[in-house]
């Protein structure tokens, strides 16, 4: 098994991408996004983080959280959300023969990934990339047509032009 080395940095902020285990064809996430509203609230009353952005894409999904101060555990967090969200659906996915020795469902990918956000410019560059993954992956032409994005929110408080996105933009960078 390899041997993972996380960041965990007390009230540090993260850049993730968590994907469904069977992404191809799987509208999962949108299909059921009050089941997923409700993992990401219950995991926030109990372990809280600031959910400075995120995207909800069919087969997975992007954001940004920033942890309080003197807790670095994003991996609990993780745990209890994908946990709460999979209690919420019924079973019937394909299960590997791994997954069905240890007791698991098989809805989310094991494990996800993580980009400590080093500066302002890195925050910047990951929010846009959260924005305009929907356009990437072909789902709509225009960011704003996207409903399940913290967009909505960044329009509002002006952050970003309703427009933003356009054809004049050449490329936005992150991670996935």
């Amino acid at each position: 098994m390899t041997d993972y080395r996380r960041a965990y940095i007390p009230g540090a902020t993260w850049f993730f991408t968590v994907n469904l285990a069977e992404r191809q064809c799987n509208r999962l996430l949108v299909e059921r996004i009050e089941s997923l509203r409700l993992a990401f609230a219950y995991t926030r009353k109990r372990w809280p983080f600031q959910m400075e952005a995120v995207v909800v894409l069919p087969d997975h999904l992007h954001c940004v959280w920033t942890l309080p101060q003197g807790d670095a555990d994003f991996s609990t967090r993780w745990n209890l959300l994908k946990g709460h969200f999979s209690r919420s659906i019924a079973k019937g996915e394909r299960i590997s023969r791994s997954r069905e020795k240890r007791g698991e469902r098989g809805l989310w990918q094991r494990r996800f990934w993580e980009h400590l956000v080093r500066d302002q410019e890195d925050f910047n560059r990951h929010v846009d990339y959260i924005h305009w993954n929907p356009v990437k992956h072909g789902w709509v032409k225009k960011i704003a047509d996207w409903p399940h994005s913290s967009f909505h929110r960044f329009v509002a408080q002006g952050v970003y032009p309703t427009d933003w996105g356009g054809v004049e933009i050449a490329e936005v960078r992150g991670g996935e």
